[in-house]
């Protein structure tokens, strides 16, 4: 058959199938307007809706991992954790890649200990290397997300602590190698469950890596030492919001957390304005003699602030 012969008989075998079905499908306004979609719901209002992205950061030895686990405690109880509260308990997966289970162990005992509510024992489950027969797969891999896949019926909240342990393939600089990660994500928010990273902060203080990562994310916490902190402050840690889709206002203040330890153990959390938190530093250092700019040389508040600080000393701000 020449070659001619064979595009003909390409062409009517096209034409007798008929035209194939979209791959896409495309809605209409009025299609979108009318569809009967279930409305979110909040995981940890205001910061974790349901299907949603989150990302949680710091630099090494800030607090992250205490606040995840707080955060994954709530979810499951349906409690309140610092100025985040659950709607309702959420089955939750804690996936910690990197610290020891007698660590993990000793934290997590304390943040049910100093909870108001304690979660049921199949609300929150926890994957750890210790206790394990084999290393934690890679889940930025197929192979890895299907062993994860495994232990995801009926959760609603996967907590992914912290990334550079856990997705390991690819470069971490590279916005291709979030790619099997970030699809992963939106498979699994298409399914009803919310993701939250927990990620190391690079040198410059940023979310280390490709900035991709921050893209598809509802929230993004971040947390940072107080310019004034201390090794013997324990964990003490500003929280603010680089990224807050869908709140706003005093919901979305930055707030300074402080963790103590009671008689029993247990984690006794304290948290207050980050504006109080400042007003309180500018003044005792005015105090002492210092002026505006000798405050803002040792605190990093700016000059401006300081002087308004001084001059209302009640507002706060």
């Amino acid at each position: 058959m020449s070659r001619v012969a064979e595009i003909d008989a390409l062409a009517k075998t096209i034409q007798e199938q008929g035209p194939k079905p979209p791959l896409l499908r495309a809605l209409t306004v009025t299609e979108l307007l009318t569809l009967d979609v279930k409305p979110r719901e909040m995981i940890l209002a205001p910061i974790l809706p349901t299907q949603g992205l989150a990302m949680l950061y710091s630099k090494r030895g800030v607090g992250k991992t205490y606040l995840a686990l707080g955060m994954a405690v709530a979810a499951a109880s349906g409690g309140t954790f610092l100025r985040w509260k659950a709607d309702k308990p959420r089955r939750a997966l804690y996936i910690d890649g990197e610290m020891p289970c007698v660590s993990l162990q000793q934290r997590l005992s304390a943040i049910v200990a100093g909870s108001a509510t304690e979660p049921d024992e199949t609300m929150l489950r926890i994957i750890t290397p210790d206790v394990q027969h084999m290393q934690l797969p890679d889940l930025a891999t197929i192979a890895g997300q299907e062993a994860v896949e495994q232990h995801l019926d009926g959760v609603e909240l996967l907590i992914m602590d912290n990334l550079s342990a856990l997705c390991r393939a690819g470069k971490e600089n590279e916005g291709e190698g979030w790619l099997p990660v970030q699809a992963w994500a939106l498979d699994l928010r298409k399914r009803g469950i919310s993701v939250l990273f927990v990620h190391h902060a690079g040198k410059a203080g940023a979310q280390r890596g490709t900035s991709r990562r921050e893209d598809l994310l509802d929230t993004v916490v971040t947390l940072k030492h107080p310019s004034d902190y201390s090794p013997v402050d324990g964990l003490r840690c500003e929280v603010s919001y680089e990224k807050a889709r869908g709140f706003y206002g005093d919901a979305a203040k930055p707030f300074e957390v402080r963790l103590q330890v009671g008689e029993r153990g247990e984690a006794i959390w304290s948290h207050q304005d980050t504006d109080v938190c400042d007003q309180d530093r500018v003044l005792r250092l005015h105090g002492q003699g210092m002026s505006i700019r000798e405050i803002e040389e040792e605190t990093g508040i700016k000059r401006s602030k300081v002087h308004r600080l001084l001059k209302n000393p009640e507002v706060g701000i």
